[in-house]
C-alpha cells in the first residue's frame, strides 16, 4: 500500500488514551479489584492481579511532564470513581486534591483533558448493589457524574461516560442497555456544569462476511452489527431503543443525549454462519502481525494480539458517523516491534484524514496507549508508546513516541511505501 503526505486540519488533535485502574496500580475499592483477589474462576484462567500497576497514582507528574514533553494535545484518562467515593456517600478529599492536580497539570502543560468516567471499573459498593444489571443504580451513576461536573467541570476538555459498554452476548442485553441509558442521564447531569462535549468511547466491531454472496454469512453480518453497533447509533440518534432479545422501548431523553461520538477501533472481524461464535479466521493472505513472546496458556494476550491491519474498517465506522463529531478513543497495536506500530498507527491516521475528506468531522485521534499497563489480567501485552518496567517503573519512550512526536509539530503524514 502507497501513502501520499497528507495534513490535518489545524484543529485536529493528536493525544494518546490510558485508564486509570490499568495504570494507577492500588485502585483498592473498585470491583475489579475485588474480582482480582477472590474470583476462583480469574485465578484458575491464569489471569493476574494488578498490583501496582505502572505506578502512576504516585508517579502522576512525573508522567505529565512526559506526555508534554512527548508534544500530546490531548490526553484521555479515568478518573477512577472508586478512589473519589470508596464506600457509599464517603469522598475522598486525598484521591480528589490529587486527580485535581492531575488535570490542572495537563491545562497548565496546554494538554487538553478527556476525562473518562468509567473505563470498566466502578466501586465495590456499587457492584455489591448489582451494578449495571439493575436499572436503579443508575441514579448512583447520575449522581456521580453531577459531582464530576461540578469538581472537574471547569477543566474538562470533554468527558467521555463509558468504555464500550456496546459489546458482549445477547444474554447481557438488559446490563448493556441500562448502560445505555446510563450514558445518557450521566451526559445530561454533567452539563449544567460544564461546556465540553459529551460521549461513550464504541466498541468499533467492523464485521464482514467471510463470503461476500453467501446470504446466511451476509445475515449474520448483519446480526452482528446489530447487536454491536447498530442498536446503540440507532438509540442515540432516536430515542428507540432497539437490542435483540429484549422489547423495544422509547427514551425521549436518549435522543442526542451526547454531542460527540467516540470510538475505539482495533481490528475487522470476518463473520462466518457456519462456526458457533460466528467469527471466521483471518485469511492465509493477510499481513499478520501476532503478538511476541505470548507465554504458553496466556489466553488473555493472545486474544488481545492483533493479528491483522485492517485501516479500511476504521473508514468504514467513521463514514457512518457524519452527523456528530468524531473523536477517536482508542486506536493501538500491540507488539515488540515499533517499527510495526508506527505502520499501524499511520495506515490508520491514513483512514481517518480520508473519512474528514468524504465529510466525517473528526476532531482528534488518542493513540491507545501512552504507555504499557495492565490489560486486564496480564502485563504482557505491551500497547505503548512508552515502554515501562515493571518492577522499577522506568518509563522510557519507544521510538514510536518520538516519531509521533514529529507528526504533531508538522500535522502531515509523510509519502510511505
Amino acid at each position: 500500500m502507497s501513502l501520499n503526505a497528507l495534513t490535518f486540519p489545524d484543529h485536529f488533535l493528536f493525544g494518546s488514551a490510558t485508564a486509570g485502574h490499568q495504570i494507577e496500580g492500588d485502585n483498592i475499592h473498585c470491583q475489579e479489584w475485588y474480582d482480582e483477589h477472590h474470583d476462583e474462576r480469574r485465578k484458575a484462567a491464569g489471569k493476574g492481579v494488578s498490583g501496582k500497576a505502572c505506578n502512576h497514582w504516585e508517579l502522576y507528574r512525573q508522567d505529565v511532564d512526559l506526555i508534554a514533553d512527548l508534544g500530546h494535545q490531548a490526553y484521555r484518562f479515568s478518573i477512577e470513581w472508586s478512589r473519589i467515593e470508596p464506600a457509599e456517600g464517603q469522598r475522598d478529599d486525598a484521591a480528589y486534591r490529587r486527580y485535581r492536580d492531575l488535570v490542572e497539570r495537563l491545562v497548565a502543560r496546554k494538554i487538553q483533558p478527556w476525562i473518562t468516567v468509567c473505563h470498566y471499573t466502578h466501586p465495590q459498593w456499587f457492584q455489591a448493589k448489582g451494578g449495571y444489571a439493575e436499572e436503579r443504580n443508575i441514579a448512583d451513576f447520575e449522581r456521580h457524574c453531577d459531582w464530576m461536573g461540578r469538581h472537574f467541570g471547569d477543566l474538562a476538555a470533554g468527558w467521555i461516560l463509558h468504555n464500550e459498554f456496546n459489546s458482549g452476548p445477547i444474554s447481557a442485553a438488559r446490563r448493556k442497555i441500562n448502560y445505555l441509558k446510563a450514558v445518557a442521564r450521566g451526559a445530561l447531569a454533567l452539563k449544567p456544569h460544564s461546556k465540553a462535549p459529551t460521549t461513550y468511547a464504541h466498541g468499533g466491531h467492523y464485521v464482514e462476511p467471510l463470503r461476500k454472496t453467501d446470504p446466511l454469512d451476509r445475515a449474520a453480518t448483519e446480526w452482528e452489527d446489530w447487536r454491536t453497533n447498530e442498536w446503540v447509533l440507532h438509540a442515540f440518534r432516536t430515542g428507540e431503543i432497539v437490542h435483540p432479545g429484549v422489547d423495544a422501548e422509547n427514551c425521549a431523553w436518549v435522543k442526542d443525549a451526547i454531542d460527540w461520538w467516540g470510538l475505539n477501533y482495533y481490528r475487522r472481524h470476518i463473520v462466518d454462519a457456519r462456526r458457533a461464535n460466528l467469527h471466521a479466521p483471518y485469511p492465509a493472505s493477510s499481513a499478520r502481525r501476532v503478538l511476541h513472546n505470548v507465554p504458553p496458556g496466556d489466553r488473555k494476550a493472545e486474544h488481545l494480539a492483533v493479528d491483522e491491519m485492517y485501516p479500511d474498517g476504521l473508514l468504514s465506522l467513521l463514514l457512518r458517523r457524519k452527523d456528530k463529531p468524531v473523536i477517536i478513543t482508542e486506536n493501538g497495536y500491540v507488539g515488540d516491534d515499533d517499527t510495526e506500530r508506527i505502520r499501524y498507527i499511520q495506515l490508520h491516521l491514513a483512514a481517518v484524514h480520508e473519512a474528514i475528506r468524504q465529510g466525517v468531522d473528526v476532531r482528534g485521534y488518542c493513540y491507545w496507549t501512552t504507555m504499557d499497563n495492565f490489560e486486564w489480567g496480564t502485563f504482557v501485552p505491551r500497547f505503548g508508546m512508552v515502554h515501562v518496567d515493571f518492577e522499577t517503573f522506568q518509563r522510557t519512550p519507544k521510538p514510536s513516541a518520538y516519531w509521533y512526536r514529529d507528526l504533531i509539530q508538522r500535522r502531515t503524514l509523510e509519502a510511505m511505501t
